[in-house]
């Protein structure tokens, strides 16, 4: 009796240990290292239009909202809505970035991934 005792507790203990150290949804353990290397080892410039629209493909997308450039590649593939974010890629994303579909968690998300102002 004591044994089964003993085994159930290590069973629990094994379950419990598994459930606290191991990541309960992938993705965002991947998009919180995606993000904490965004915005890293980059000089902020200032950016035309011009140079803007040269990043227009999935390995390679930079945005612009309200006159800011920002480098979504790292997030591209974990975007929650999928290819949305290539539809303005190299271009002004801003109609689409304030749409009703984005909470609010967005607007931190996004200066991670800031390298400038757009030029006037």
């Amino acid at each position: 009796m004591e044994a089964m005792l003993l085994a159930g507790i290590a069973v629990m203990l094994v379950v419990l240990g598994a459930f606290l150290l191991l990541p309960r949804n992938p993705k965002s353990s991947k998009r919180r290292e995606i993000r904490a290397n965004a915005g890293r080892n980059k000089e902020w410039k200032a950016y035309s239009r011009d140079e803007v629209s040269l990043h227009k493909k999935r390995d390679d997308c930079w945005i612009i909202i309200k006159d800011r450039v920002y480098d979504v590649t790292p997030y591209v593939e974990e975007h929650p809505g999928g290819d949305a974010i290539l539809a303005h890629a190299g271009d002004d994303s801003t109609r689409g970035f304030y749409g009703p579909q984005h909470g609010t968690r967005v607007f931190d998300i996004i200066e991670d991934f800031y390298i400038g102002d757009l030029k006037m």
